[in-house]
């Protein structure tokens, strides 16, 4: 397997330009699979991920890891964690174990997995009682996720996801007219990010899903189906529970109320996260600016994001930063 921080090897271009349909298909079948030639590019732009077709058989996903980005330690004990929780009957796709018992394999440069397929649509984030589903469901994972930590996997701080972001957008990045600006205001944030997590000695990190939206939940059977779990590492459980909150205060308020109304079921929830939401939301922020920069040289970013790192862009962010100091100022959501 592929060590950490070691490259891939290419002749110009990014490494997954390397990813042609014969590559895929090719990879796929060194499992042991035969591919009908069928392949569908899913929505995935940190790794790639593909349907491949199977003949005689369902579809099956398979995902090519980003290189450089996760140890191999790291992706399996993400893979571990989702192996857990299938086991516990929860509805989450795993990657598949081939006949040895492996998950993570290599072909060429690369390293994949492969899982199957599920089908379903996002669920409806309006409708609380599917928020109630959702908290349930989300409770048994950290129940699972509380159970032991992750030893590979990073925690979810102020240093990874602001200080070192910053810094990044900071030296090569944002124009010299907002650089100053976009240092103060950071800088006062994340102090006050700071603060705020010194504050709350009792709040725990476990592992958690790390990237809980609409759009890594698979509705079907009447319950989500939880996917990606690229992003999972150690945080506070409500990482989990503040994406899935939308719309006015109150709106929230009653989505939170609801979501925690079946979180209770099965796992106890600290309401002194509540005051991380803020707090969360804005590393998330600096976080995503940073990663769409750090991804800027894979030709799939310019043109997916192609607002990205104008002037407009950059005030528009700058923007966003102040309205976010001054909801940390205000009342932590009350239920």
């Amino acid at each position: 397997m592929m060590a950490h921080g070691e490259s891939v090897s290419q002749e110009g271009g990014h490494p997954f330009e390397q990813l042609t349909p014969d590559f895929i298909m090719d990879t796929v079948e060194t499992l042991g699979f035969r591919c009908d030639c069928r392949i569908l590019t899913l929505n995935s732009y940190e790794n790639r991920v593909y349907q491949v077709g199977i003949e005689g058989q369902d579809p099956l996903i398979a995902k090519f890891y980003r290189p450089e980005r996760w140890s191999d330690l790291q992706i399996l004990e993400e893979h571990d964690f989702t192996l857990d929780l299938e086991e516990q009957e929860l509805p989450v796709v795993a990657p598949l174990r081939d006949a040895k018992g492996k998950t993570l394999h290599q072909y060429r440069d690369f390293r994949f997995s492969l899982s199957p397929c599920r089908g379903g649509h996002s669920p409806e984030m309006d409708n609380l009682e599917h928020l109630l589903i959702i908290g349930r469901l989300l409770s048994r994972i950290h129940s699972k996720g509380a159970s032991r930590p992750f030893c590979e996997r990073p925690i979810l701080d102020s240093r990874s996801f602001g200080y070192e972001c910053a810094d990044l957008i900071a030296e090569k990045f944002i124009p010299n007219e907002y650089r100053e600006s976009y240092q103060s205001l950071v800088s006062d944030l994340l102090q006050q990010i700071d603060e705020r997590f010194s504050r709350l000695e009792t709040v725990q990190n476990i592992r958690v899903h790390g990237d809980c939206h609409s759009g890594n939940m698979l509705w079907r059977d009447g319950a989500p189906h939880f996917v990606d779990f690229d992003d999972s590492r150690m945080a506070p459980a409500i990482q989990d529970l503040w994406m899935l909150l939308s719309g006015s205060d109150d709106q929230q308020r009653r989505q939170m109320d609801k979501i925690l109304n079946g979180y209770h079921q099965f796992y106890d929830f600290n309401f002194a996260e509540l005051q991380l939401i803020e707090p969360l939301r804005t590393l998330r922020m600096i976080h995503y600016s940073a990663w769409l920069a750090r991804r800027w040289d894979d030709p799939a970013f310019p043109r997916t994001f192609p607002w990205f790192n104008t002037m407009q862009y950059w005030g528009e962010h700058i923007l966003e930063l102040r309205e976010q100091m001054a909801a940390m100022q205000e009342p932590a959501l009350q239920l």
